[in-house]
């Protein structure tokens, strides 16, 4: 070995201690590498951030953006709801709910479709005095397989491909993937259907800042538009629309007040009073067609830029106590527009901008992020931990499901290159605003592109030097022997070996560029190994630390580390056993 092969090496082995030992995040750990690497020589100053410029950071960039509209829209959540609603046992909820995110991982990446079903699975089991804990779990794994069957499902599939078109000249293309992964996801629900018996029943989430203070529900004022669907509805018609879960505490229209009767009719401009939590508030609105009372938007229908909506609550010191927002002229003198309240013990029945506010008030308002803060201390009311709400969130409907798509031919026909395609549908969402300029910067996570575009040139570093191929021909000289099916599961096992540790990212664009040379020391195509690569790093089913899906329902949850073992080591053996032939099925040797 050469000594630029011996310093590669060197370079790969520190980064590989680093993530082991976990004292830096994986972003960070990626930068050490980088530097190193150009420190000694490996990587020269001309191409270290040649990375950040890679077509493999745009489109993940892209995707998360255009996941972030997707799931913003709601539509996805809105079909699954009047599904769900038709079927009442929890391990069938717990199987629609996977599939669901399953599917939906193939066309958002797999961890906001997960994020974006996960309220709904905490209120199934709620309904159904069930443990959180048989649904998430199943939805993680059921994400992470899903990911596997497009191009933009998760980010190995991104890396493999452009490492196919460097050793072939033709990356993979947007469903090449669907083959195989479509099936690997119908054996892994077929397993979830009888392997959920493996879960932990006794697992409760830790309690958040909304469950210590009791939280119970918000109050809202919304107005009935023209063509909402409920118009002509009786309130309790309403109320069993929504299986029971808001509730119509008031109703104003002309002289009528106040209390309402389960008979009274809904009609179009009445101002509803409805009481429920914030995330099915939120559907209400959307779904029904109401218009939030004080929800501000731009004359287009846009909602400004930097707009945004926190909770707090109402401190004993306030000056808020004993007054209405209205009568404080919250709005015109202050900007801020009084969204909902919730108060422990009670349900108001009255609008929130007319209702007198007492200490421990819990408030939803909204207004400019810049100054919300401030303003939360000048009125003597104290913000919560931050938790995602939707109240005031404008929904754009289809919008982003047809930009995707459009990007999804686009990119599948080769009629652009993929990473254009993404590109210009996440900026399309921005522009068209389905989703606001903020959101789409908060939606993208900044320590993934860091890292990848760090690890770019160190993981081509083992290339240039060749250290890949010493390390491919150390393989090959162990399976040699072994038959093609071998050297496939070789691959397959090893990359799910070392993700749990690394990140399945970092894991393939270390094991992608080895994998490719080891295919062809054994004289062998490439593909069946790189799929196998994408496939092993994509099934992290052992730990919560190994994928961000794992690691999203560890907490609503409430499992231990040893949970994920229980559920996950058949379902990685199920894999392994099925995914080999089949890869070996779909891409030939």
């Amino acid at each position: 070995m050469t000594q630029p092969q011996w310093l590669s090496l060197a370079t790969l082995g520190g980064m590989m201690a680093l993530f082991l030992w976990g004292r830096f995040r994986y972003d960070v750990t990626a930068v050490i590498a980088l530097l190193f690497a150009v420190a000694i020589g490996v990587v020269s100053p001309d191409a270290a951030f040649t990375g950040f410029s890679d077509g493999i950071v745009v489109i993940v960039g892209s995707a998360l953006v255009l996941s972030a509209a997707v799931q913003r829209s709601g539509m996805i959540e809105r079909l699954l709801q009047s599904l769900a609603q038709r079927i009442r046992k929890p391990q069938r909820q717990m199987l629609v709910l996977s599939a669901a995110v399953g599917l939906s991982s193939g066309f958002i990446k797999n961890v906001g479709a997960l994020a974006m079903l996960m309220p709904g699975a905490v209120q199934m089991a709620r309904r159904n005095k069930a443990s959180p804990s048989l649904y998430l779990m199943p939805m993680a794994f059921a994400s992470l397989l899903g990911g596997l069957t497009t191009l933009i499902g998760t980010s190995p599939n991104i890396i493999v491909s452009r490492v196919r078109e460097e050793m072939t000249g033709e990356p993979f293309r947007m469903f090449d993937y669907l083959p195989t992964g479509i099936a690997l996801l119908a054996v892994g629900m077929i397993f979830l259907s009888v392997g959920w018996r493996l879960l932990p029943t006794d697992r409760h989430a830790a309690q958040g800042m909304s469950e210590a203070i009791n939280i119970s529900a918000y109050v809202i004022e919304a107005t009935v538009t023209t063509g909402s669907p409920v118009a002509g509805l009786t309130v309790s018609e309403f109320v069993e629309r929504h299986e029971g879960e808001v509730e119509v505490a008031g109703l104003l229209r002309g002289d009528m007040r106040g209390e309402v009767s389960p008979d009274t009719h809904i009609g179009e401009g009445d101002v509803l009073i409805l009481s429920g939590e914030p995330n099915l508030l939120e559907q209400v609105i959307g779904a029904d067609r109401l218009t939030l009372a004080g929800d501000d938007e731009d004359g287009d229908g846009r909602k400004p830029d930097g707009i945004g909506v926190i909770e707090a609550v109402v401190h004993a010191d306030s000056g808020l106590i004993g007054r209405t927002a209205g009568r404080l002229q919250m709005r015109e003198r202050l900007g801020i527009n009084l969204l909902a309240i919730s108060r422990e013990g009670e349900t108001i029945a009255n609008k929130p901008g007319n209702t007198v506010l007492q200490a421990g008030d819990v408030i939803v308002l909204q207004g400019p992020l810049d100054t919300l803060p401030a303003r939360l201390a000048e009125m003597g009311a104290l913000p919560l931990a931050e938790r995602k709400i939707g109240l005031g969130s404008k929904r754009t409907r289809w919008l982003p499901l047809v930009i995707l798509a459009a990007a999804m031919v686009a990119a599948g026909t080769g009629f652009v290159p993929a990473a254009l395609a993404f590109f210009a549908a996440a900026g399309l969402t921005v522009i068209t605003g389905a989703l606001p300029a903020d959101e789409a910067y908060k939606a993208i996570e900044w320590p993934i592109l860091i890292m990848l575009a760090a690890l770019i040139p160190v993981s081509a570093s083992l290339q240039t030097t060749g250290a890949s191929d010493v390390i491919a021909k150390l393989l090959a000289d162990f399976a040699v022997k072994l038959p093609a099916w071998g050297a496939v599961a070789l691959i397959l096992v090893a990359a799910m070996a070392v993700t749990p540790f690394l990140n399945n990212a970092a894991t393939v664009l270390v094991m992608a560029p080895i994998a490719g040379v080891f295919a062809q020391q054994l004289h062998y195509r490439p593909e069946a190994f790189l799929i196998a690569t994408a496939v092993g790093a994509g099934c992290d089913f052992l730990t919560p630390i190994g994928h961000q899906c794992n690691t999203l329902v560890l907490g609503p949850g409430g499992y231990r580390f040893g949970d994920y073992a229980r559920l996950g080591a058949p379902l990685s053996l199920l894999v392994v056993l099925i995914g080999t032939p089949l890869i070996l099925w779909f891409w030939p040797l």
